[in-house]
């Protein structure tokens, strides 16, 4: 760093750490997701998760943010995303990021699971949105209460 002494920079926030095995986990038959670091933990600045999906799995119906940029980044196997009118594959090692108030959705292709890392920047709180999907998945709670939860979690 030319010109600044290493004494004189300071943080202006602690580092965000998740341990593997502190990650809350929600699963379906189809698809597990592992919450990582939401906003909170990073003073906003991004929401992580990663997302398992067996061969031919849909991740998420089509949607946009209202707030957010989301990147996706394929750790394993090959990841179908729908962005706009586009329709893309991308295999493991490869990334796409879609633009906020773009309609998106995606999925494992059909001859391939899929693990992602998906990183919402800025971040938003969303970890109370995916609760909410695992308790209708579960029975627990209605669409009802998603769909008047949209504006809450900045996705539509």
């Amino acid at each position: 760093m030319s010109g600044v002494s290493e004494s004189s920079v300071q943080p202006h926030r602690h580092v965000a750490v998740r341990q593997p095995d502190a990650a809350e986990t929600l699963r379906t038959d189809a698809v597990t997701v592992r919450l990582l670091l939401d906003a909170d933990a990073t003073a906003g600045t991004v929401s992580t998760l990663e997302v398992t999906m067996a061969a031919g799995a849909t991740g998420a119906a089509p949607h946009y943010h209202t707030r957010s940029d989301e990147l996706f980044y394929v750790t394993d196997g090959e990841l179908r995303l729908l962005a706009g009118d586009r329709i893309t594959t991308v295999g493991a090692g490869g990334a796409i990021v879609v633009p906020r108030h773009m309609p998106h959705a995606f999925g494992a292709t059909p001859d391939s699971g899929a693990r992602i890392m998906i990183a919402l920047m800025p971040g938003v709180e969303r970890f109370e949105y995916f609760r909410l999907l695992d308790r209708i998945a579960k029975g627990e709670s209605t669409v009802a209460e998603l769909t008047a939860a949209q504006e809450e979690f900045a996705c539509r």
